[in-house]
């Protein structure tokens, strides 16, 4: 992975928010739901027959902007869009320029989408494939209201992005996890979307399987992956990291390394700990604390409720009463 220079791109910020790679991972490291698959391959055909279509059939001469390959990459982490990314660059023998717009935001107001078009320039002098990993949050939808500059800034953007789109003519895959935000204008820009469903039974089976060298990973005979893509309905990345854990778990054993194997205990092991990690990382402060209430504190609270409705109903009456008394004194008199 060599860094693009960004004194050459972006002054001399030196900010880390665009890669390039030279791709080596290819469509043989993921598996794919087979309707997923399918829609890749439409997609790669559409620019290996690019050339033909819009060149030697002359429909680039009725059609002058709106050539990019842009393609969207939507679904949950962990489901394979950036390794697909780099496997469609892989297939075309071009490098993949990965772009994270955390880090490509300026501070400097307007500098953004002058960063933008620099991206664009670079893919260009390079043909390199441009990938914008988590693009929704630079293909938002445009605010109505402008009345702050970042509000401004942000609709700059994203013109300055829909304006780059129509006069690229190579190829851009944007990756989102959360593609209803996207900007309507982006609809008829995008060629393909690309849905990256969670994977089923069989493909979790073999997503185990790859994750592991086929000759010189050792692995214990009570290993059934089956098992696991059974009990688990879990993305690739987090077998992945299952994986990983599970390795590191079994070196760290006590024993020879000759003797050490991965057994299905580490591997259950690992993605219990995955999803334990994934179920921390979904709380939140706000959440309704009530269902973790213990009914020991229901008795409590409704005894409470109870004295509130006996004191706003008994006090106004009281106070009736001692006004009635009050009178009959005053009357008295």
């Amino acid at each position: 992975m060599v860094p693009i220079s960004f004194s050459r791109l972006f002054g001399t910020s030196g900010r880390r928010a665009i890669d390039s790679i030279v791709p080596r991972r290819t469509f043989d490291d993921v598996i794919l739901p087979p309707s997923t698959r399918r829609a890749l391959d439409n997609a790669l055909a559409q620019v290996t027959q690019h050339d033909l279509i819009f060149r030697r059939w002359g429909l680039g001469e009725r059609h002058s902007t709106g050539l990019a390959l842009a393609f969207n990459f939507a679904g949950p982490p962990g489901t394979g869009k950036t390794i697909c990314a780099e496997a469609i660059a892989h297939s075309l023998g071009r490098h993949l320029l990965m772009v994270r717009y955390a880090e490509l935001e300026s501070m400097w107001m307007g500098e953004t989408p002058k960063n933008v078009a620099a991206i664009f320039r670079t893919a260009r002098e390079e043909e390199a494939v441009l990938f914008f990993d988590e693009a929704d949050a630079i293909a938002a939808r445009r605010s109505t209201s402008v009345d702050h500059g970042f509000q401004r800034e942000s609709n700059s953007v994203v013109s300055v992005l829909l304006q780059e789109l129509e006069t690229y003519s190579g190829v851009v895959i944007f990756a989102t996890n959360l593609a209803a935000n996207f900007d309507l204008a982006f609809e008829r820009r995008i060629r393909t979307h690309v849905l990256f469903e969670m994977p089923g039974e069989t493909e979790r089976a073999k997503i185990w399987q790859v994750q592991l060298h086929p000759l010189r990973t050792p692995l214990a005979a009570d290993v059934d992956f089956n098992a696991l893509s059974l009990r688990y309905e879990v993305s690739g990345g987090d077998i992945q990291n299952a994986v990983l854990k599970a390795a590191l778990a079994a070196a760290a054993e006590p024993i020879p390394d000759a003797s050490k194997k991965i057994h299905q205990h580490h591997f259950e092991a690992g993605i219990k700990d995955v999803i334990a990690s994934k179920r921390v990382m979904q709380q939140s402060l706000f959440a309704d604390q009530s269902v973790a209430t213990p009914e020991a504190d229901v008795i409590p609270r409704a005894t409470a409720s109870r004295a509130s409705q006996v004191l706003a109903y008994g006090l106004p009456g009281a106070a009736l009463l001692v006004a009635l008394i009050a009178l009959a004194v005053a009357l008295l008199k």
